[in-house]
């Protein structure tokens, strides 16, 4: 729809006029299609990319661009100057808890930022989760269920697991040179920028 009627685009030439700084957050390619419009001001973009691997993403992320997609969009950004942080969220154990390849490529890209998180359980996600991966769901029943943690409407995965996957992303990130960020799971000491990527945008003007 919004490759048709362009409503966000015509918030961002509004937006632009007025010299407004810009983050983007998006799970779409469709974004390069603005990067005019986005080198005009100091902006950045937060591409989420929950795994490389385009056939597990087509399981859990059915209607979304591929990774491999979404790859090819964190290049031209990075290739037009304007910043990425890459959202490698959820983290969901058996299924994207090692990250490395795909960390790796993105630095490789010129990203400078990695922000991640672990999946945290509803009702409608958990229900969804079930029905394309119910092996997987089984296995993380007890983990959330039972020896998890339930803040506000939502379980989390034991605290002293998550911050090893969170701890995980962090080293692959200093391995390849980029900085880490990690929101809403209490573990602000491991980041070493601002957890959403925002310190990205520069002043242009």
């Amino acid at each position: 729809m919004e490759a048709e009627i362009k409503l966000t685009r015509a918030c961002l030439e509004i937006l632009t006029r007025h010299k407004c700084r810009i983050q983007i957050v998006t799970k779409s390619n469709l974004v390069v299609r603005d990067i005019d419009l986005l080198k005009k001001v100091p902006s950045m973009v937060a591409l989420t990319i929950t795994t490389d691997n385009d056939d597990v993403a087509k399981e859990i992320e059915p209607r979304v661009p591929s990774p491999s997609e979404r790859l090819k969009a964190v290049r031209e950004l990075v290739q037009s100057s304007v910043p990425v942080t890459v959202r490698i969220d959820p983290i969901i154990p058996f299924v994207n808890d090692d990250p490395e390849r795909l960390v790796k490529e993105i630095a490789s890209l010129g990203v400078e930022h990695v922000t991640s998180s672990t999946y945290k359980v509803r009702s409608d996600n958990w229900k969804r989760l079930s029905a394309v991966m119910p092996s997987i769901a089984e296995r993380l029943k007890p983990l959330y269920f039972e020896k998890g943690e339930r803040l506000s409407d939502y379980f989390y995965l034991p605290r002293d697991l998550r911050l090893r996957l969170m701890e995980r992303v962090r080293l692959l990130a200093d391995r390849y040179g980029i900085k880490f960020g990690t929101c809403r799971e209490g573990f602000s000491q491991l980041n070493n920028g601002v957890c959403d990527g925002s310190w990205l945008i520069k002043k242009q003007c």
